[in-house]
């Protein structure tokens, strides 16, 4: 019945998260996307590796097979949803076309991961500080990547006359914040599909950075 009621729960706008296909062996995977729902749920330090397993269908004890700690599994979580952002922005910047068409197809592919995948995006951008010293400098450096991305995206255009931008790093992280910020509140089922939702912020990131309106997608 719980199983019945998540895949209700994903309702319009939702897809199957393909983010652990790579994860092997089939326990491994289960015990993540088990890990990535009780978090998003109950946050880090309120879940249990009891909770994790039990939701695998797993015993607790078997979870330590796969990952020494509670805060592994997080540390996985991170590092997949983190390469995943640099990957997705950093193809859209290197496309065709305008600064201003790239811009906007690095936010809305960007938006539309977020609200697709939201249950994982939240725990990918919000439990950060639950991480040990080393994962956390590790999860921090990816986020400086993604951060470069756009910021030389941004530089470039306005080096191109494309862009009003005096402060291409804050407008960078500016940028980057309502992209993420969707995770948060997106909810299937809303007024907005996460296709809808990412032409509007692609337009919002074009006015910020006084572009002209991109191409069409």
């Amino acid at each position: 019945m719980a199983q019945a009621a998540r895949a209700g729960a994903q309702g319009r706008g939702s897809v199957p998260d393909d983010s652990w296909r790579g994860v092997e062996p089939d326990a491994a995977r289960r015990l993540l996307v088990a890990a990535v729902e009780a978090f998003a749920e109950r946050g880090f330090h309120a879940t249990t590796t009891r909770d994790i397993a039990g939701r695998a269908g797993m015993s607790p004890a078997a979870l330590y097979i796969h990952y020494r700690t509670k805060e592994e599994l997080l540390y996985q979580i991170s590092r997949v949803g983190h390469e995943r952002s640099v990957r997705l922005l950093s193809d859209a910047a290197s496309g065709e076309g305008r600064h201003a068409d790239r811009l906007a197809a690095a936010v809305r592919t960007f938006v539309r991961w977020h609200a697709e995948h939201h249950t994982t995006a939240r725990v990918v951008q919000y439990e950060l500080h639950a991480l040990g010293e080393e994962h956390y400098a590790e999860i921090v450096a990816l986020r400086r990547r993604s951060e470069t991305v756009v910021r030389d995206l941004l530089a470039d255009g306005a080096l191109a006359g494309e862009f009003d931008v005096a402060d291409p790093r804050g407008t960078a992280l500016a940028v980057l914040s309502l992209c993420v910020d969707v995770a948060r509140w997106f909810t299937p089922g809303g007024r907005r599909t996460p296709d809808e939702i990412g032409a509007f912020y692609a337009g919002l990131a074009l006015r910020m950075v006084g572009a002209p309106p991109a191409a069409p997608a």
